[in-house]
Parts: structure tokens; sequence; C-alpha cells
């Protein structure tokens, strides 16, 4: 209790020196904890781009190109799945639901999906999280169109503005469905997902707009839409399709039939295991910065070695004093290492105070890109972190109180000009 006493009082006697000391430690660890934080959560956000999704299945490519350009809708499928391969699929015994998404269309470098209504039912991301219409419903004729939030935003686009679809994927586009317009039926709260970068209309519309186009290029006249309600605009193909099944323990049983699929050559992939392994090649980045936050965090640990090693010098005639007055070696030892952990514990709560105060200022954009932070898991990490830059400060710390520790009584009392 004496020391701790001692430890405060020489601390408060150099807060000057102490305060830069504390605040290099607290920005040091929040930044370390704040990255490893977001890096975990992006991580897990990123594996649950899409969740509850029990199998994803289009033309037989690899399994991360079909993850791409069916969940990120980034690249270009290398085919078709036929329709009736798909509805033979879907009326599966163990299949209890289906999306399916045709692409191949964009609005303003925006991809436009094609899809049904089970997509606004049960399209799942983050932990289960289920998609709400922040504006209006979904679509329910031929020309509704339903936006993802960045899409409005960005755009600048309301319930019940029209727009033109383009055919093909560019941001630049010389081919327009500018004779069958869409009208924004609805728009969908942010989910941080590519959901938010998409629109949405119905397989139907997909088949109306490209009547009388071949190879990209319209070579007849379209239908007018009164035509349109009377004809028979069933796909013959899709991009792909999602699919939840009624017993998760037939998933491999279900993924093997389709990937031996007679009729033509499909794939089946398991979402979550193919977003880790996509997860795998784009790593590299976060490890590099975790690296640089923990490089940051040493050098503030260093900054407490070269404060108590600079005090040992000047402080030899009071370390002489107290071993004169009874203080034992191993004490000036103690003395120093409880200098040394008031500060790092000092600098850690204000970190923490620090990044839990960034957190809840930054929630709302945060949740914009998809990240929600668990508490219970900030908790716990943030502890695991905390405790291991303490020990750490107490082992840095070892050095210069070990050099006192070695002063002797006599070489401690010259007094030196």
């Amino acid at each position: 209790m004496i020391l701790l006493r001692l430890a405060l009082a020489s601390v408060w006697n150099r807060r000057a020196m102490a305060f830069l000391v504390v605040l290099t430690i607290a920005l040091s660890s929040a930044l370390l904890i704040g990255v490893d934080l977001l890096r975990t959560e992006a991580k897990r956000s990123f594996e649950r781009t899409v969740s509850g999704t029990d199998l994803i299945v289009g033309a037989r490519t690899g399994a991360i190109p079909l993850l791409l350009y069916t969940v990120f809708h980034i690249g270009e499928p290398s085919n078709n799945v036929q329709f009736d391969s798909y509805q033979r699929i879907a009326d599966s015994p163990n299949v209890a639901w289906t999306i399916p998404i045709s692409l191949g269309d964009s609005h303003r470098g925006y991809r436009v999906v094609g899809t049904n209504g089970a997509f606004f039912e049960r399209y799942r991301y983050g932990a289960k999280r289920t998609l709400n219409l922040a504006q209006g419903k979904p679509f329910a004729d031929f020309f509704d169109v339903v936006l993802g939030a960045e899409v409005a935003q960005k755009l600048n686009y309301s319930v019940g503005q029209s727009l033109v679809v383009a055919h093909g994927t560019g941001k630049v586009s010389f081919a327009n469905h500018d004779n069958l317009p869409f009208v924004v039926s609805g728009i969908l709260a942010p989910t941080g997902t590519p959901v938010d970068r998409s629109l949405y209309v119905s397989l139907e519309a997909i088949s109306a707009i490209h009547i009388g186009w071949e190879s990209g290029v319209g070579i007849g006249r379209a239908p007018s839409p009164e035509a349109l309600q009377k004809a028979n605009l069933q796909p013959a193909t899709i991009t792909a399709f999602m699919l939840g099944l009624k017993n998760r323990a037939a998933t491999f049983a279900l993924q093997r039939q389709i990937n031996q699929f007679q009729a033509e050559p499909l794939m089946a992939i398991l979402p979550v295991a193919t977003l880790q392994q996509l997860w795998q090649l784009l790593g590299v980045a976060e490890k590099a910065l975790l690296l640089i936050s923990g490089a940051v965090v040493f050098a503030g640990l260093l900054a407490v070695l070269i404060a108590l090693w600079s005090s040992v010098e000047q402080r030899r005639r009071e370390m002489a004093i107290l071993r004169a007055t009874g203080a034992r070696a191993w004490q000036i030892f103690g003395l120093l290492i409880l200098e040394a952990a008031v500060m790092t514990l000092l600098g850690l709560l204000l970190g923490l105070l620090l990044l839990g105060m960034t957190l809840v200022l930054s929630a709302a954009a945060l949740e914009s890109y998809g990240l929600y932070l668990d508490e219970a898991r900030l908790g716990l990490r943030a502890l695991w972190i905390m405790a291991s830059i303490f020990a750490l400060s107490l082992i840095l710390s070892a050095l210069p109180a070990f050099l006192a520790y070695r002063k002797a009584l006599s070489d401690a009392l010259v007094i030196r000009a």
C-alpha cells in the first residue's frame, strides 16, 4: 500500500510527462481495439451478406464467380439456367423456397435484378435480418421497380418517379429500353450489403423489355404496355437462383444432385463456405492494418519505457534516499513497476472511454455499411487486448526497474557536478 501511494505521488509529481504517456497509450490502444473490432465485424458482416440461404445455383463455373455475380453483382455469368430446370429443382420435395435472379440490365451503372416476391419475403442478411421498405411497396405491376437505399439516395429518386432501364451492365449504355419506362414503387431500407446498390423488378418485366431484342439490339417494334398485359412473359432462362431447404440435413445430397443434373450443367454452392473462401483472398489488407495498429501500440509502450528510463537517471538521489531510509532494492524495483502499471492502466481506461464514445457517435454510419457491433463481443475482445497491453507494459518496464535495482547505494549518493 505504501509503494502504491509512493507510485501515485511520483506519477503526479511528473504529471506533464505522465499525461503525455497516458495519452499515447490511450490513443494507440483505442486504435488497436477499434481496428480489431472493425476487422472482426467486417468479416462477420461480409460472411453474412446473405444468410439463411442453403444453396445458390447457377450455370457450372467456379464457386467464387457464381457467388460474386449472384450476391455481389460483380462480373458476368458464363451461361444462364433454363427456366424449366429451375422449376424442376424448385419442385423438389426438400426445397422450401426459391428466389430466382435474372441479371443483364442496368440503370446509370447500378444493376437491375429481375426476381419475384419471394425476394422480399425470403432474402436474409446479417443475423437473418429481413428486408424492409423505407418507402412505398414491393413491385406489383410489370413496370414497378424497387430501389436499393444507395440507388435512391445517390440518384435522388423518390416513389412515383419514372426511370429507364439500359441494356447491358456498363455505366454508359447506348441501348436503352426507353419505350417501356419503369415507375418507382418502393425504396428499401439500408442494409449495408449489395442490395443497397441494385434495382429490383419482376421476371415478367425483364422478359417484356427484351421482346424484339436480339444480341443486345432492338430488331423489332416493342409491344405496347397494353399488349404485354395479355402476353405470356414467363422467361426462358434466368441467371441463377437461391434456395432454402425444409431440412438442412439434405443440403449436401441436394447439392450433389444439382451438380450431377442431367438436363444441363449446373452448379450448387454453399454461400457461407464460399464467402469464407473469398474473405481469405481479401484478408491481406485487414491483416496489414492490424499489424500497423499493433506497431502503434508498441510505440506507445516504448514511451513508458523511455519515461521510466529517463526518470531512473534523474532520480538516482531520490532512490538513494529511499534506500537510506530503509527501502529494499526489490521495493525500488516494485515502485517503478507500479508507476508503469498506473500510467498504463490510466491510458487503457482512457482509450476504452474514447473508443466507446467514438463508436456511439458513429453507430449509424457503421450500420449503413452493414457493421452491427455486438457489445458483448466488444467487451470480451477489448478486455483481452487490454490485458495483453498491460502485461507487455510491465515486461518492458522491468528493464528500467532492474537498472534502478542494480544501482549501488554508494554510487547513488555521489553528487556529480
